[in-house]
């Protein structure tokens, strides 16, 4: 390892980080054992920052990119990766936006290269536009045709109100119908900006040479930026909404408002979920599926956020046993928050979580978004050791705490989205 700079800092052995003066923030974790580098850009700006009347511009703005740059037609994009075997794809959450791809170890160069190309030079021509736009209204029809994603729109905004995080990521039809091209270029002059974004690699590469590549691909002297604020969400209270549509099932999701991204509770309510609905072996699987036959999917799910967070129930279900499939994953809820979990689950449910943590980040891109996490939410880097221990330390009486405050059936909005509804 060279010299990196003042305001480089070695996150441990294999892993560093450097604010660059004006520019991004760049993480990097060196993966000896194997060929490939996985590298993207983050900006710090996602669905929840967009306005209600702008519902889905960052998404429309994140597919707008892709159809051209200063240098690159669409095709010539696609081609700059694929033509040398890798892959290049992006997507919007609710905080900020990425592009990544994933290449040979001697293609970094080339990666960066489309990469900053994508996000700091793109056309945004008004033909792409309205082309990028059908297709966005194809992609939101096609969460409207598929009541398994629809549901957890309809529980978000239940749950959030009026609050971003109750928006769609995608938006509406109504709202991306109206966002026009200077929508989005001005869109794009705030929340694509150098000094707001983040680079991330992971893989077989030096953090030295990461540095080179970022100060050789990002445009210089451009203007600055400004990474928006989110306030504090006021969950809505507690309540069942029975959505009619004709379906062979009623879908179903149940669940509450937790807490940030950031609280150290965290953990505890990762292992709560995980016993309850995380795999063959967790409650609700066991209960509604092996023993009853009601559910062919039923799976615990959680989001955290910057200011906020969920945790949910996910089931199917025929319409004629959907108030048995309810009733039983209310009982289960009711145990959960009287009782807690045993210490023998806890230990088994702790083991499951670590194993699951080890064997995803065995791949690269794992390990980026994992550094992404860093610098985007501003969490500590951890190995995978400290991990294992932050799960390890998990007590039963932090998990009966848990249950007891956010797993009581009273505090649960539910959705129901099938026949039968009202």
């Amino acid at each position: 390892m060279g010299s990196v700079g003042p305001k480089t800092v070695q996150l441990d052995e294999h892993a560093w980080m450097t604010e660059v003066d004006g520019g991004p923030v760049v993480l990097s974790e060196r993966i000896s054992t194997v060929r490939s580098v996985a590298t993207g850009i983050w900006v710090r700006w996602g669905a929840s920052h967009d306005t209600e009347e702008q519902m889905g511009a960052s998404h429309l703005l994140e597919h707008l990119i892709f159809k051209g740059t200063e240098r690159r037609t669409a095709r010539e994009i696609a081609l700059g990766i694929e033509a040398i075997g890798g892959s290049l794809d992006a997507y919007t959450s609710r905080e900020h936006t990425a592009c990544h791809a994933r290449v040979l170890d001697e293609d970094l160069p080339v990666a960066l290269d489309v990469l900053t190309d994508l996000v700091f030079r793109p056309t945004l021509r008004e033909s792409d536009l309205e082309v990028e736009r059908r297709v966005i209204l194809e992609e939101i029809a096609g969460v409207e045709d598929t009541p398994d994603d629809l549901i957890f729109d309809l529980h978000s905004k239940a749950l959030w109100g009026d609050h971003p995080y109750g928006y769609p990521v995608l938006g509406t039809a109504d709202a991306v119908k109206a966002i026009t091209r200077d929508d989005l270029g001005d869109l794009w002059s705030r929340a694509y900006r150098p000094n707001v974004s983040v680079v991330c690699a992971a893989g077989h590469l030096e953090h030295d040479e990461l540095l080179e590549l970022v100060a050789r691909e990002y445009p210089r002297n451009g203007t600055a930026g400004v990474a928006p604020n989110l306030h504090r969400p006021s969950a809505e209270q507690p309540r069942e909404i029975r959505i009619s549509r004709d379906s062979a099932q009623v879908h179903i999701c149940v669940g509450t408002s937790t807490f940030p991204r950031s609280d150290p509770r965290r953990y505890a309510s990762i292992l709560i979920s995980t016993a309850l609905g995380g795999g063959m072996s967790s409650r609700l699987f066991q209960r509604v599926r092996e023993e009853l036959g009601l559910a062919y999917t039923v799976y615990t799910f959680q989001s955290f956020y910057a200011e906020g967070g969920l945790a949910g129930i996910y089931m199917a279900t025929r319409p004629d046993t959907a108030d048995q499939a309810v009733g039983e994953v209310v009982q289960e809820l009711e145990r959960m928050s009287h009782s807690g979990l045993s210490g023998y689950e806890l230990a088994h449910v702790k083991n499951q979580t670590k194993g699951q943590v080890l064997l995803s980040l065995e791949s690269t891109s794992a390990r980026l978004h994992r550094l992404a996490g860093v610098a985007v939410y501003g969490e500590p880097y951890m190995t995978l050791d400290e991990i294992c221990a932050r799960i390890d330390a998990v007590t039963e009486e932090e998990v009966a705490e848990l249950c007891r405050e956010y797993y009581a059936p009273g505090l649960q909005t539910i959705v129901r989205l099938g026949p039968n509804g009202e």
